[in-house]
Parts: C-alpha cells; sequence; structure tokens
C-alpha cells in the first residue's frame, strides 16, 4: 500500500503522567502508590481511547471484581461503596453468573422483530413489583438511552415537546439527557441543547434560593407548578427521586409535583436509573412518597453488576405509540441481559435486601452521624437506606479540595466510594455488604478524614 501516511506514534504530552486533568492528590497517587506495570496499562489506556473528563486518563487498573471488593492488577484490594451504583448484589454474585452462563447456552442474542423467554419473564417481573398501573415496559442498553425513550413517549402522549427538570440533576451524557440535565460540566461547551428544556431549583433546603433555611418550605415545589401554569405546554416535569448525592426531598414533595403535573397536563418521569432496586429501602424510592409517576426510568444495577441494561416502566394509559420507534436498538431484549436482570430481581426478592437496606441503612446512618460528630470538616451526614453521603463543609482548605484528600486517605486505606458534587463524600455500598465490611468502612473514613483535617 503506497501514499497512506504512516500512523503517528502517541502523543507522549498526553501521556496519563502528564495530563492536566490530574490534580495533585491523584498525581501523589500515581507517584507513590502505582508500581511500573500499573504505570505501563494506565499509559496505554491513555494512548488508545480518547480523552474525556472523568473517566479517561483513569485512576488505576483493576483485575477482578467479587462481593463487595475489587483488587487492582498489583493486588491491593478495596471494598468498593462506588460500583456506579450497579452492583446492589456485590460484583459476580452467583446467582446472576449462573443464569448468564445458562442463556449463553440456551440463546445468546435474539434478533430484531423477534421476542424471547427472559426478556417477557423479566418485563412481567417488573410490571409485577411496580405499583398501581405500571403497566408497560421497554428495554433499553443503558440508562442514558431510557432517558431517550421517557422523553420520546412524553412527546408522543402530550403533543408537546416542553420540560421542567432540576439543576444540578444528571441524566445521563448523551445530547439529549444533557439538555434536561442540570450539571454544569456536562452542559458547558456542549453547543445548543434541546429546545424547551426548563430548568428549576431542586429541594435541597441547604442550598436553596428561596431562602427556607434547614426546613424546606416546598417553595421549590410550588415553582414547578408556577412554571407549568407560565408556559401552559409542558410535556414532563423530570426529576431524580432522590438525587444520588444524596439528597432526599421533603414527604410531600412529590405529591405537590404530582398534582401539579395532572392538573396542567404533563407527564411525571422519575429517574432512578442509580437508586431503584431497593437501595434507598423501598424497590423503588418513589414508594417512600407515595406518588405513582406515569413513566420511571431504571438502569445501572438492573443488569446484576455485569451486564449493560435499562428500562422504562410506563402506566397502561401510555401504550399509544405503537407507529414510532420509541427504542429500537440492537440489544432491546438480549436473552443474557435480560437473564441477569431476572437473576437479580429473584435475589433481591428472596433475600430481603429491600428490607435490609432500608433496616441497617437507617441504623447505619445514625452510627456514622455519632462517630463523624467531632470532625469539624462534616456538616451533614444523610441519606436514606443504603445511599449515604457525608457533606464537607469545613475546613483551612477549600472544601472540595479537602474532600478530594479524604478521598485519597480513604484510596490508600482499601476503600473507595465517590465524592459527588465536590464537597459530598457519597457511599453506595451492596445491599448484602456485611457487618464488618460496614465497619471495615467506616472506621476507614473516619481515620481518612482525621488525617485530612490534621494536614489543613
Amino acid at each position: 500500500m503506497t501514499g497512506l501516511p504512516a500512523k503517528p506514534a502517541p502523543d507522549e504530552s498526553l501521556r496519563v503522567e502528564g495530563d492536566i486533568n490530574l490534580t495533585s492528590h491523584r498525581r501523589d497517587w500515581h507517584e507513590h502508590q502505582l508500581n511500573d506495570e500499573t504505570r505501563r496499562l494506565l499509559a496505554e489506556d491513555a494512548d488508545y481511547f480518547l480523552h474525556q473528563a472523568m473517566s479517561t486518563p483513569c485512576l488505576n487498573a483493576l483485575r477482578k471484581a467479587e462481593g463487595s471488593w475489587i483488587e487492582d492488577v498489583e493486588g491491593r484490594r478495596y471494598l468498593d461503596f462506588h460500583g456506579n451504583n450497579v452492583h446492589q448484589l456485590g460484583f459476580g454474585h452467583p446467582r446472576v453468573v449462573n443464569a448468564i452462563k445458562q442463556q449463553l447456552d440456551e440463546l445468546p442474542f435474539c434478533t430484531r422483530r423477534y421476542t424471547n423467554e427472559p426478556a417477557i419473564r423479566l418485563a412481567e417481573k417488573l410490571t409485577q413489583v411496580a405499583p398501581g398501573d405500571l403497566n408497560r415496559v421497554l428495554f433499553a442498553p443503558g440508562g442514558t438511552a431510557a432517558i431517550g425513550i421517557a422523553l420520546k413517549l412524553a412527546r408522543a402522549a402530550t403533543g408537546r415537546f416542553k420540560t421542567i427538570s432540576m439543576w444540578d440533576s444528571f441524566h445521563g451524557a448523551s445530547l439529549d439527557a444533557i439538555s434536561i440535565g442540570g450539571e454544569s460540566a456536562f452542559r458547558q461547551n456542549a453547543g445548543p441543547l434541546l429546545p424547551g428544556c426548563e430548568h428549576v431549583p431542586p429541594p435541597d433546603p441547604a442550598h436553596c434560593p428561596f431562602r427556607c433555611g434547614t426546613i424546606c418550605s416546598l417553595a421549590c415545589a410550588d415553582y414547578v407548578e408556577y412554571v407549568l401554569e407560565r408556559e401552559g405546554d409542558v410535556a414532563a416535569v423530570i426529576g431524580e427521586t432522590v438525587r444520588n448525592v444524596p439528597v432526599v426531598p421533603p414527604a410531600d414533595y412529590w405529591k405537590r409535583i404530582r398534582a401539579a403535573c395532572d392538573k396542567h397536563g404533563a407527564l411525571l418521569v422519575l429517574d432512578e436509573i442509580p437508586i431503584a432496586l431497593g437501595r434507598t429501602g423501598k424497590f423503588f424510592a418513589f414508594e417512600h412518597f407515595e406518588v405513582i409517576p406515569d413513566i420511571v426510568v431504571l438502569g445501572k444495577g438492573l443488569g446484576g453488576g455485569i451486564f449493560p441494561l435499562a428500562g422504562v416502566i410506563a402506566r397502561e394509559h401510555l401504550n399509544i405509540a405503537a407507529e414510532r420507534s420509541l427504542g429500537h436498538y440492537t440489544h432491546e431484549k438480549n436473552p443474557v441481559a435480560c437473564a441477569a436482570g431476572l437473576a437479580t430481581i429473584e435475589v433481591i426478592e428472596e433475600d430481603k435486601l429491600v428490607e435490609r437496606a432500608a433496616k441497617t441503612g437507617l441504623a447505619t446512618k445514625e452510627s456514622l452521624r455519632q462517630r463523624l460528630a467531632g470532625h469539624r470538616s462534616v456538616s451533614e451526614v444523610r441519606g436514606l437506606g443504603f445511599l449515604l453521603g457525608v457533606e464537607i463543609g469545613a475546613g483551612d482548605g477549600s472544601a472540595s479540595d479537602l474532600a478530594e484528600r479524604i478521598m485519597y486517605a480513604a484510596l490508600c486505606r482499601g476503600l473507595s466510594f465517590k465524592v459527588s458534587k465536590g464537597n459530598v463524600l457519597t457511599f453506595a455500598p451492596p445491599l448484602n455488604v456485611s457487618e464488618n465490611e460496614l465497619e471495615q468502612a467506616w472506621t476507614i473514613v473516619e481515620a481518612a478524614i482525621g488525617e485530612a483535617e490534621g494536614i489543613t
């Protein structure tokens, strides 16, 4: 072959060690925690993948994920209370693995225009566990795609296209999802977004523009109705039932939003991609608030922490778009993914993990409040079930710098978790995590906070 330019060598300035996205804490981690083999993998990863915020270059390289634990290529083990919210059952649960293996032998794929037993049984199971007339299901390969289905169905049902969603929310990273999402990190420099996407303040008393104080007055809910009335042609209000930060709305918040949607002809779409399947102590988080949405969106843990799988469950009256392709995804009824999802729900039910998340999660939150009460940097401990957050709001340095310092101190001790909004330590342990693992994790958190406070 002639006339073709030679493939350029990787740009050495973009190798992991020199990437501008690395904070000083992350540079220290790479310098002092990683050996040559890990550095090689990270460098090669950076050579071949497009660089993007929050994922590439990578922090570390893994070789194993099992139960509540992940293990890096150097053999260090970490309790994973991050897990991208996919591991309600931990990683590699035997029931899920066996269901996948059996399905691979029987029917590994289902082409378009055909159906299969696992897909039907999973859809049936979801309609059985969902309350009210949430009777219709569509599957998708990921949560962002499922959000897209919900948006298209809302347009089809109402003949409208406008939406109301919350600032600071996250609904996925595709263009339609960031249009309704409210995190500036995803919206900035994205170019023109979808028209008609209105945003309102979320129910977060600690950061409320209505100056509610520590107790929410539901002025934020009244404002949603105000926007619905003023716009007059909104298709849907889209919200995270409980924000994954976490922020738990007041008891009557969603009731008021439900009533406002009914009054003004808008659908209520609740995004439970990271928080459904028992994490909050109910199978669906909206059950805490005694409302039924028109559409609920699921994802992440639905595939048992192994397969990518998401879906929407809609009320019966929304079965009105037979002439449209709402999803039409190649893996829409993937039998292996659906077998994994069905096994996941069966384990959650049989092992009573929803009840455990409610009881143990509440006890854990109260215990964590007591343990961290003496730390000057901790401004709040909050959560619902096994979705827990520790807000860092004090210290000599900035709150975000201190939170990141705490995260790396915890990693060095063997605990992985997420920092949300820059200063909230966010914990999502498996629902079947052991009592000993919980104790180990909170001991690490307390020590990491103490170390970070001592440095600052």
